[in-house]
Order: C-alpha cells, then structure tokens, then sequence
C-alpha cells in the first residue's frame, strides 16, 4: 500500500501533461512537467549500475560486485541498446576490487575502485590497462570530465574533486549545496555545458550543478522513472546512471539491476 501510495503522490507532484502510446515497447513519448521520456530500451538485471558514459555514439557501463549478489561482476564494456548487455572490456578482481565510476578524456578510460583508493587507466581503443593511480578520497563513486584535461569524481560526500587527466592529482574541490546547505551521497556524475549532473544515492532524482559555485541550481524528479522499473522487476534498486547523448540533447537515465534504460529529455 505505501508504494502505491507514493507512487500516486509522485503522479499527481510531476505530472503529466500528455500520453501517448504505441506498439513499439521501445518507443514511449510520455510527457512530465520536467522531463519527457522518448524511448525505453532493454538493460540488464544483474548489471550492478555504477558509470555510465557514451562516446562517439556507443554507450559505456561499468558496474560493481556486492559481495551477496553472486551474479554481479566489476566490470565496464560497450552496452548494446538492442539487448542490454554489455561486451565486457575489462573486468576487476571482484574479490579485490569493487568497480565504480568511469570516463574517457584524452583517449583514456578511467575507473574508479570503491575502498581501494586506486584507480585504473585503460587504453580507449585497446582497452588495455596502462597504468593505476591513488586517490586521497577515502572512497570512489561517480566519475566524469571535462574535455580532455579535467576529471571529476564524486566520494559519496557533498564535495566533487577535481583532477588533472595526466596526473590524476586534485586541482580543486568544490562543496555542493542545495538552498545553502549541504548535498551528501553525491554519486554518478555527467558533465553538459557547465553543468554537473548527479545522481544522488538512495534518491529517484538528479541535480543540475553549476561547477563554478556548486550550487545546485535544479533537481530533477525522477521518481516515475524508479517505480517503472520496479513494477517491471521487482529487484529494482536505486537510481545510478546518467549519459548526456549531445546529438539529440537527451540523457539516458537507468538504475542498479534495472531491467530498462531510458532516454529522456529534461527541460530547461
């Protein structure tokens, strides 16, 4: 009852100007007050969400291992709009390693790794490792950049770290803030125009942050979005996943073990 319930807030709070549907499951222009969503496509259920990025039209995801979901794998590869999957193209020791954010700049791959304060470097054509970095954050979360000479990466605080993509060494932090006070669990990021993007954890929406101040200047409700993939599989769990696609100006938006991803266009 109370999922129906918020379900039913989260209608009458965002909604929804005009529906429309059709045959094609993946297709969908169902309109809300701050987004419209333009298609849906397959994603799949034991894909633990932590990065996702698209670059020259292919779409990246990297995903992690808790150590009770058997299934799961720390890995990031090309995932295929088609079915779901991802072709791994590189893949931790999960025993080790708990895979996190990833970005490409400067013809690189970089990913984070959650507790081990290390991060990997891969070639963006080979996908060979070519080298690890350390990080001072005690924890590794959502990954993005700027242009080939800027990374930022997310700790699950309110600060974004900024980094040198040839030294991986901080330049700058920035404290993020919503109506003056502080934003925690700061996780999956996507650079657009000035602007970060960021999922935050155990919340069904998204901040617009302006990288000069770090204010956040929007929050996305994307709470219908959740509760889809939940009424489709029920395994469902938080939100994580956000590519900007420049070509359409749309994002693709899905969550942790997810059985969709979606497009969606957020307006101004």
């Amino acid at each position: 009852m109370k999922i129906k319930i918020v379900f039913i807030l989260s209608i009458f709070s965002l909604i929804a100007c005009k529906k429309e549907k059709n045959n094609d499951s993946k297709v969908s222009s169902t309109v809300f007050k701050q987004y419209a969503v333009k298609k849906v496509f397959p994603h799949d259920t034991n894909s633990f969400t932590e990065g996702l990025f698209l670059s020259e039209g292919v779409l990246f995801e990297s995903t992690g291992a808790p150590e009770n979901m058997v299934n799961t794998r720390s890995l990031f590869g090309e995932l295929s709009l088609e079915t779901g999957k991802i072709d791994v193209k590189a893949e931790l020791d999960k025993s080790i390693y708990f895979g996190e954010g990833i970005a490409k700049a400067n013809n690189k791959i970089f990913q984070l790794t959650y507790l081990n304060k290390i991060g990997f470097v891969y070639d963006a054509e080979t996908y060979q490792q070519l080298n690890t970095f350390k990080f001072e954050n005690n924890e590794g979360w959502g990954l993005t950049n700027i242009g080939d000479s800027i990374l930022v990466m997310s700790d699950g605080t309110d600060v974004l770290t900024f980094l040198d993509v040839n030294t991986q060494k901080p330049t700058k932090k920035i404290k993020v803030t919503e109506y003056g006070n502080p934003v925690y669990r700061l996780n999956e990021l996507e650079y657009v125009n000035g602007f970060i993007y960021s999922n935050v954890y155990t919340e069904n929406r998204i901040l617009k942050i302006d990288i000069k101040t770090g204010k956040v200047i929007k929050s996305i409700d994307l709470s219908s979005l959740y509760f889809d993939a939940k009424n489709r599989f029920v395994g469902s769990m938080e939100m994580n996943g956000i590519a900007y696609n420049s070509k359409n100006g749309t994002f693709y938006i899905t969550g942790k073990m997810w059985p969709i991803l979606f497009e969606i266009e957020i307006f101004d």
